[in-house]
C-alpha cells in the first residue's frame, strides 16, 4: 500500500527528502553517473566488495551479491559513490521497478529516497540475462546520522519478496551497506552456499564448488588497510562437513615447525576460528601452514582454556606453486583446502546447519615479509592486535 514517506532535514539544508511515496519514489535527486545506452553486463561481481549479501529475491530468482562503498568514510554531504550487485539465476519476474532508500540507522525513518532505474533505464529487472552479474551505479551524500541503504523492488503497491526473514525489515526492503560514523565497524557477512559436490582435498582449487562460492579478499588485520600480497578465501558446506579453501600470493614460502600442534602461528599460516552458537564464549581455531601442518584447539572464553588435545578431525592439503623453503627463487603462492567436521566443533546449533544459521567466524593469514616482518589479513578487520577478539568476528549464515 502506498503511504507517504518519512522526511527527515539532514545537517546541510540542501540534503532534503523526497515528500512522495517511498516505495515508488521520486525521480532521482541524486546525481547520476553516466550509462552507456546497452546494459552493463559482467560475469562476476568485484573481489573487493565493502558489503556481501548472497541474499535473495523471489524463491531465489534473484540474488543480491552485495555492494560496493566509494569511500567508506566520507564527511557528511560529500558524495559517495554505491555501486550494487545482483545476478538472475532464472528468468525474472516481470514489470518491477527498483528502489533504494537510505533510512536512519537508529529510528528506521527515511533520510534519502534514491529510487532510480537500474542503469539509468538501460538494465530493467525483466531484461536481466540469467547467470550474468547487473552493476548499478549511482551517487548519493553521505548522511549526517548512522544510516543503512534499503533496496528492491516494486510493481504497483507490491514490492518483490525477500526470501530471508532476517535479510529484511520486514517489509520486503533487503538490508544493504551501512552508511555514516558506524560504516567502518560494520561487521562483514559471509554466506556460504551447500555444495552439490563436495571438493576433492588436494590444494588444487579447481572443484566446482569453488567456481560457485562467494570470494572474499583478507585486508589488514588492524585497520582493514590493502595488504601487500593477495590472499583470497571461499566456502562452501554439506550435511557433514566446511569446506574453506585460502589461495595466498607469496614470493617466498616456507616453515619451520613440522609437527601437528606445533605453534606454527609463529611462522606463515591461514587460519579459521570458529563460534558456532554466537555466544562471543566458546570458539574453534584451526590452521594449516605450507608444510600442510595443523594446528588446532577449542577454546572456552576469549583465549581461556585453550586446549591443544582437541581433534577437530580436519583434513587439509596444500599446493604450493614454487619451492618451499628456498629464498634464493620466486614462489607464486600457495593454496590450501580444508574439510572440517561439523560433529566435532564445539556447540554446534544444528547438524546439518539449517539455512538461515548464523554463526560468527574470522579468516586470517599470516605473513613475514622477507621472513622478518609480520602482517596479519583478517576477514573482519579486528582494529586490535589480537587474532581472538571476539566481538569483532564477522558473521557466517548458511544458504
Amino acid at each position: 500500500m502506498r503511504t507517504p514517506s518519512i522526511v527527515l532535514l539532514l545537517t546541510l539544508s540542501s540534503l532534503v527528502t523526497a515528500c512522495r511515496d517511498e516505495q515508488a519514489g521520486p525521480k532521482p535527486r541524486t546525481q547520476r553517473l553516466p550509462e552507456p545506452a546497452q546494459a552493463r553486463l559482467l560475469d562476476a561481481a568485484p573481489s573487493d566488495l565493502t558489503f556481501r549479501a548472497g541474499t535473495t529475491f523471489a524463491e531465489g530468482a534473484v540474488v543480491y551479491l552485495g555492494s560496493k562503498v566509494t569511500p567508506q568514510k566520507a564527511a557528511p554531504g560529500e558524495e559517495v559513490r554505491l555501486a550494487h550487485y545482483f545476478q538472475a539465476r532464472r528468468p525474472p519476474p516481470q514489470g518491477y521497478g527498483f528502489f533504494v532508500h537510505v533510512v536512519d540507522d537508529a529510528s528506521g525513518g527515511m533520510l534519502i529516497n534514491a529510487d532510480h532505474e537500474v542503469q539509468n533505464g538501460a538494465a530493467p529487472l525483466a531484461s536481466w540475462p540469467v547467470d550474468k552479474v547487473i552493476e548499478d551505479v549511482h551517487t548519493l551524500p553521505m548522511p549526517a546520522v548512522p544510516a543503512r541503504v534499503m533496496l528492491g523492488f516494486w510493481r504497483g503497491d507490491a514490492r518483490l519478496p525477500v526470501d530471508e526473514a532476517s535479510a529484511q525489515d520486514g517489509a520486503n526492503r533487503m538490508m544493504g551497506p551501512r552508511l555514516g560514523s558506524n560504516a567502518a565497524a560494520e561487521l562483514p557477512e559471509y554466506i556460504v552456499r551447500r555444495a552439490s559436490t563436495a571438493p576433492t582435498i588436494d590444494g588444487v582449487l579447481d572443484d566446482a564448488v569453488w567456481k560457485s562460492a562467494s570470494p572474499v579478499v583478507l585486508r589488514g588485520s588492524f585497520d582493514g588497510r590493502e595488504v601487500r600480497l593477495r590472499t583470497e578465501a571461499r566456502l562452501a558446506y554439506d550435511d557433514e562437513f566446511l569446506y574453506v579453501a585460502f589461495d595466498a600470493e607469496d614470493p617466498d614460502i616456507w616453515g619451520t615447525l613440522l609437527k601437528r600442534d606445533d605453534p606454527i602461528y609463529e611462522q606463515e599460516v591461514v587460519e579459521i576460528f570458529l563460534d558456532a552458537n554466537a555466544d562471543g564464549r566458546t570458539y574453534n581455531e584451526l590452521q594449516v601452514s605450507p608444510h600442510n601442518v595443523n594446528f588446532d584447539a577449542s577454546f572456552v572464553g576469549r583465549r581461556q582454556g585453550m586446549d591443544v588435545s582437541w581433534d577437530s578431525g580436519m583434513k587439509s592439503a596444500v599446493k604450493v606453486r614454487g619451492t618451499l623453503d628456498d629464498a634464493s627463487d620466486k614462489d607464486e603462492g600457495w593454496s590450501v583446502e580444508m574439510r572440517i567436521p561439523f560433529a566435532r566443533l564445539s556447540e554446534v546449533p544444528h547438524i546439518p546447519p539449517q539455512p538461515g544459521d548464523r554463526w560468527r567466524f574470522n579468516l586470517y593469514r599470516l605473513e613475514h615479509h622477507g621472513r622478518r616482518t609480520v602482517e596479519g589479513q583478517a576477514f573482519s578487520p579486528l582494529f586490535v592486535g589480537d587474532f581472538h577478539a571476539l566481538p569483532r568476528f564477522a558473521w557466517l549464515t548458511f544458504q
